[in-house]
């Protein structure tokens, strides 16, 4: 049975899974990003922002999918 995804209850106010496991995503795409610019290893990209940018999509589809499950 598929379950509909529920959202997360904070003093009263709802959340949605997506905004949740968004800002996770954001929050371990910057922790990637100061880790590559710590090991100088941006410099091998040819424009860093986008970089992050997807790695920030793709943290977020890995958080949504398997950590919060519904």
């Amino acid at each position: 049975m598929n379950q509909v995804p529920h959202e997360f209850n904070l003093g009263g106010i709802y959340f949605s899974p997506l905004l949740i496991a968004s800002i996770f995503g954001a929050l371990a795409a910057l922790l990637t990003a100061r880790l590559l610019n710590r090991y100088r290893l941006s410099k091998y990209f040819f424009y860093p922002p986008l970089v992050q940018l997807a790695l920030m999509i793709i943290y977020t589809i890995f958080i949504g999918t398997f950590i919060i499950k519904a």
